[in-house]
């Protein structure tokens, strides 16, 4: 009863303003950065605030990049930002991970409009970006470096925000439909406005593929189809109280390849998988002293349901699984003064799942854990920001866990120059799966990470020319692997094939390079390059010194465009990625690659542009997994409505 008695407490000290409630969950807050620049961010600091005032590392891609690159799924977005890699099983809808700073996938939050995606059914515990269309999404943030005391446990690589489409003071209207290559198309609108005290954004649409083959020698052709909806409420109920209320839901089908009988080969097969996922939140938003002190009170609920098929098989149903999350939280946000400001608050998550396999014996899980975190920040010259937090989390099974981050950036030349360093700790709880399935650990501790970053970022030109390095470095430990029981005492105890443990520990450096150039108003080029080393750091094992598999030590990405005078807008992006291996002993190497898209756009009338892309235009042929195929050559084109 104690932790509800401090959430329900601590939200009444205050009623609310809704022009002053700009957390990162609020609508208001939501809405100030759906469609700004890069000048304004909501991530780092849980709340809207100058990114001259934050010291970590961040790449905003705002809604005039999204469309401009014409990028279907998310993903593809990502890998063009530094410190980001990303491996696919496939094609669209294929599973899908995001690696950070070399960090594993499942050391990634992934937020949707400020609310945690993550799927407690899954081994890891992590979020799969596969199905994960860019739809009537925004915005995105991606914050890299560990960042678990405003985000509790996961955020050891970083945390990917997207933002939808938010409510507008005018109606708007966007909408777009596209086909293409294999049989693809998709279609995708959003109308938002207000009226009154209520604003709202809704939206929704559908894609269909019949893709390529998974298997990559492969010839059937493993397709994807996924319909999705969001939307977003926000209701002014009296001058000084406004609530939020938002949902978003995805429902994909995706056909697989996996090892059919006699040889158990890896192969083409007839087998398939579905995922629907809901995601929900209401919130409370409270302000007091003409709005120095805001507070907000807010309940999100996560639902994933997932199923895989072979009909060829008996059971035709080889895996069943659902995972939930319902957090209850409350954050508060204060300012102290005109040069401080703090961020504090409380959740209480609990998480539940269950998987099944051939229709053999369900197997459910259970965890709660509470967390406390605050966060100051000062600004005590002109110039100079300096922010520090502590977190402390209480699980149910594993105990506690203690966090702490620090982050400084200082510009003395009114922000042409800006110089930035951060140290922060990062945790994971063991998943659930990890704990109580028929695998399963109760001993655990959570995997943990220590890192700072450094950087400096530089204007010219009068905007002209934009360029920013940083250098970071990670420690990870305690990080948890499957271990192989050829005992029957201690942690493998009942556990005849296999259980987890804390036996591992990782080490990752490297240095970010982005940048901006604008030499003409109609020309902008920009490039992202990478430099990773990561390594297996596990002493006393036969993989300690070798590199983590799937992490490219080199990587970049160049995007151009120009607009011509006439209307035309035409742009390219070029992706280079180096070699990697594909397993923890580096037996198996991957090729690097180059891929090459081009795309135009035109405006046909007021309001309307048609615009078509080429995807890998000189048919790269590559794999980011060993003996998984990914698309060759694509033309694709549609219509785009903006109102």
């Amino acid at each position: 009863m104690k932790n509800y008695a401090c959430l329900i407490l601590l939200p009444c000290i205050a009623a609310a303003t809704p022009a002053f409630a700009q957390t990162a969950q609020s609508t208001s807050g939501l809405e100030q950065v759906a469609d700004a620049g890069s000048d304004i961010l909501v991530t780092a600091n849980r709340e809207a605030r100058p990114a001259s005032t934050v010291g970590q590392a961040v790449t905003v891609l705002d809604t005039a990049t999204i469309t401009q690159r014409q990028a279907v799924v998310v993903a593809d977005l990502l890998r063009q930002t530094p410190g980001v890699s990303v491996t696919r099983n496939g094609g669209v809808g294929t599973a899908t991970s995001v690696n950070i700073r070399g960090a594993e996938s499942d050391q990634t939050v992934a937020l949707i409009d400020g609310i945690k995606l993550n799927d407690p059914s899954s081994p890891g515990g992590g979020f799969d970006f596969g199905g994960l269309l860019i739809g009537n999404i925004a915005r995105i943030e991606v914050l890299r470096g560990a960042q678990s005391v405003l985000w509790g446990s996961q955020a050891i690589g970083g945390v990917v925000n997207l933002i939808t489409r938010q409510p507008t003071e005018q109606v708007a209207v966007n909408a777009r439909v596209e086909g293409g290559w294999h049989e693809t198309g998709q279609g995708f609108a959003n109308v938002s406005g207000k009226m009154g005290p209520v604003s709202a954004s809704l939206g929704g649409g559908y894609y269909t593929t019949e893709g390529i083959s998974a298997y990559a020698p492969g010839t059937e052709r493993d397709g994807y189809r996924n319909y999705a909806a969001n939307g977003s409420l926000g209701i002014a109920l009296a001058p000084t109280v406004s609530v939020d209320v938002r949902g978003f839901y995805s429902n994909g089908r995706t056909d697989i390849d996996g090892f059919p009988p006699p040889t158990f080969a890896f192969g083409d097969t007839r087998e398939y998988g579905t995922s629907e996922q809901w995601t929900g939140y209401a919130g409370l938003n409270a302000a007091l002293f003409d709005g120095r002190f805001r507070n907000r009170f807010g309940y999100a609920h996560t639902d994933t349901d997932r199923h895989n098929y072979d009909p060829d098989g008996t059971p035709t149903e080889t895996f069943a699984g659902k995972g939930r999350n319902d957090r209850i939280e409350y954050q508060g946000v204060a300012d102290l003064g005109s040069a401080v400001f703090a961020t504090f608050g409380a959740e209480r998550e609990v998480s539940r799942f269950t998987t099944a396999s051939y229709g053999g014996p369900a197997t459910r899980g259970r965890a709660r854990i509470f967390s406390v975190y605050g966060q100051l920040a000062m600004t005590p010259i002109a110039g100079l920001t300096a922010t520090g937090g502590v977190r402390h989390d209480d699980h149910n099974i594993f105990g506690g866990a203690t966090t702490v981050s620090a982050s400084g950036v200082y510009s003395p030349n009114d922000g042409a120059t800006a110089f930035r360093a951060s140290y922060s700790e990062g945790f994971k709880a063991p998943t659930l799966y990890q704990l109580q399935s028929e695998y399963g650990n109760a001993r655990l501790n959570p995997e943990r990470s220590r890192g700072w970053d450094a950087g400096v970022a530089q204007k010219a030109l009068d905007g002209a020319v934009e360029a920013s390095v940083t250098y970071f470095r990670r420690t990870s430990f305690d990080l948890i692997n499957f271990v192989s029981c050829d005992t029957s005492v201690g942690i493998c105890a009942d556990r005849p094939f296999g259980t987890y443990d804390n036996v591992a520990r990782a080490r990752a450096q490297g240095v970010e390079f982005a940048l901006t150039l604008r030499p003409v108003e109609a020309l902008t080029v920009s490039a992202a390059y990478t430099y990773l080393d990561a390594k297996n750091r596990s002493t006393g094992t036969a993989n300690a010194g070798r590199d983590l598999a799937r992490r490219p030590d080199n990587s970049v990405s160049v995007n151009a465009d120009y607009r011509w005078p006439f209307g035309l807008t035409t742009g390219a992006t070029v992706t280079a990625v180096g070699d990697s291996f594909n397993n923890a002993s580096n037996s198996q190497r991957l090729d690097g690659y180059v891929v090459t898209d081009l795309r135009a756009s035109f405006p046909i009338v007021d309001h309307v542009e048609v615009y078509g892309r080429i995807e890998n235009a000189f048919d790269q042929r590559y794999q980011t997994i060993l003996q998984y195929g990914q698309p060759g050559r694509g033309a694709f084109g549609g219509v785009r409505l903006t109102y």
